[in-house]
């Protein structure tokens, strides 16, 4: 049994997934970016971003529930920008007494919370939808194609290869403790024992989980050395860019400038 269901890439016959690797990534950057760069408040350029990555679901194949349900793992994260109500000066909305503390909730600190919520809310859309429409392998090629530094671009690679290590072993010792732990039969008797012997026995693992996840590593490396690894990945050349996949980047990085443009001014 393996962890594949760590892998966010989901195969597809769509657009999206048909788009080269190297335009999907620089587009989901300078998406990203752009939603970063747009000043707070600005709800109809706000809109119109969420309408445009929704319209790349849609034509990903991947369903806007499937995005939808994963992005909101953005909201936890968002929460720390929760002081800025109370720190942003200007007029206040409302004001109420904590201990020996008065908290007041300002109008700009309340627009900026929620304006950090929705850009993080649509950025990481856009990046779950590169993640799931193409495979990581592809990702690392479109990064070296891009001249990201090469050293940083096999930490990605490794940590991608050890996220799976890290599960495989965990799999294998939950299903060992499984086979250990008695089972009597009778209902409403768990298997194991009490609370206190389920946490020993749970720091027991967690430290040997990292022991042979790390022993386990050093043979994976080793034998990446002796096959000729030297910190490049080895690939296939990628084929030119095709005229229409330019067009798409150009047309798309022109819409991108001008909503820009359009948050500043309004």
């Amino acid at each position: 049994m393996h962890a594949h269901f760590l892998d966010p890439y989901r195969p597809r016959a769509s657009l999206i997934h048909q788009l080269d690797p190297r335009v999907k990534l620089v587009l989901t950057l300078a998406f990203i970016f752009s939603v970063a760069l747009t000043p707070p408040g600005v709800w109809p350029v706000y809109i119109l971003l969420l309408a445009i990555i929704i319209s790349v679901e849609l034509l990903s194949d991947l369903g806007v529930g499937y995005v939808m349900k994963r992005a909101v793992l953005a909201f936890p994260f968002v929460l720390a920008a929760l002081p800025i109500i109370f720190t942003a000066p200007g007029p206040t909305l409302a004001s109420f007494s904590l201990g020996p503390w008065t908290l007041a909730i300002s109008i700009p600190g309340l627009e900026r919370f929620f304006s950090i919520a929705i850009k993080s809310w649509i950025s990481v859309q856009a990046a779950i939808v590169m993640a799931a429409s193409t495979s990581f392998p592809d990702l690392l090629v479109a990064m070296r194609a891009i001249k990201i530094p090469r050293l940083l671009v096999a930490v990605f690679s490794l940590m991608w290869r050890y996220l799976f290590v890290l599960a495989d072993e965990t799999i294998r010792l939950m299903r060992a403790r499984s086979a250990r732990s008695g089972d009597s039969g009778l209902p409403g008797l768990k298997k194991g024992g009490s609370v206190l012997w389920r946490a020993r026995v749970t720091g027991g693992m967690a430290g040997n989980l990292f022991l042979r996840a790390l022993e386990r590593s050093d043979r994976i490396y080793m034998a990446m050395l002796s096959r000729g690894y030297d910190g490049e990945i080895r690939s296939l050349p990628l084929p030119k860019l095709k005229n229409t996949h330019l067009a798409v980047l150009a047309a798309a990085l022109a819409v991108l400038v001008v909503l820009l443009m359009l948050s500043f001014v309004l």
